[in-house]
């Protein structure tokens, strides 16, 4: 999965540190597409030597190279960088073009750039925030107003029929087949939200809830937290066409997987397949 980089590490925790001309300084436009170049399979980002003088705040490290966050990245001329191979490309676009440590840390920074974008003025009274100097936060000036990095928690429900298991395609976006997957609602249990995910997205009933695991997905924002369970009565599907452009039941030597091993559903619908899931 998109986590599993060892033998790197991500070290996540808070720094306050300068930045070296060594040091990647990332670079997120308007529209959250971040500056890389593509090097045989390999994703290179801009670094402080390259970029120069721009406010920057310490993202993270992985292993000994520390990831620095350009503040005002949409106002930084980049057109230079085209000159030398570099291009603007989405977290969608970083999942098809590389995968290892460099997409690992793309979708990570993207998550923290989304944060520090959506958060710049208070909402509680509207005044600029300011970076916390002691944890990874912003600050109201005004009213002391503090906010962390946004973390939703979200499900997904690998749902199995004996040697069959439920897949779907997202209406829009995602073309790959996927399974059952939804956020989690206020007052509402992990286990909970696979039952009603489930349900409104295909009308099927559940029981047997059982964690399998997690995974932290950038691109959303997202806590991915992973079930099987089993369909509880014949399994109809009657699909919510609002959401889905296909949920079948699918046996499991003729699942077609996703293109790449990054998504815990993949890696769910790939253990089904190989008859690894538990089935409990």
């Amino acid at each position: 999965m998109i986590q599993d980089i060892y033998p790197s590490k991500l070290y996540n925790e808070f720094k306050k540190c300068e930045i070296e001309d060594k040091d990647y300084l990332l670079i997120f436009d308007k529209d959250g597409k971040v500056l890389v170049r593509e090097d045989d399979g390999r994703l290179i980002y801009t670094t402080k030597a390259q970029v120069g003088d721009v406010p920057y705040t310490y993202l993270f490290s992985v292993d000994e190279q520390k990831y620095f966050l350009a503040l005002d990245g949409k106002n930084v001329d980049t057109s230079a960088f085209e000159k030398e191979g570099y291009m603007h490309l989405s977290v969608r676009e970083l999942r098809e073009h590389a995968d290892g440590k460099e997409i690992y840390a793309g979708f990570t920074a993207y998550h923290l750039w989304r944060w520090y974008a959506d958060n710049k003025c208070c909402g509680r009274c509207g005044e600029p925030m300011t970076l916390g100097e002691k944890e990874r936060s912003l600050v109201c000036p005004e009213c002391g107003n503090t906010v962390y990095p946004r973390i939703n928690p979200a499900v997904i429900v690998g749902v199995r029929k004996g040697d069959y298991l439920l897949l779907t395609k997202y209406k829009r976006g995602f073309a790959h087949n996927a399974l059952v997957a939804g956020f989690t609602e206020i007052g509402e249990t992990l286990e909970e939200t696979v039952a009603r995910e489930v349900m409104e997205e295909t009308g099927v009933k559940v029981k047997n809830i059982t964690y399998y695991k997690s995974q932290p997905w950038g691109m959303a924002q997202d806590i991915l937290v992973g079930y099987y369970c089993e369909a509880d009565g014949d399994g109809e599907i009657h699909m919510d066409e609002s959401e889905l452009k296909y949920a079948e039941w699918v046996k499991r030597e003729d699942i077609e997987l996703q293109p790449n091993n990054l998504s815990l559903t993949n890696e769910m619908m790939r253990m089904f397949k190989e008859g690894k899931d538990g089935n409990i």
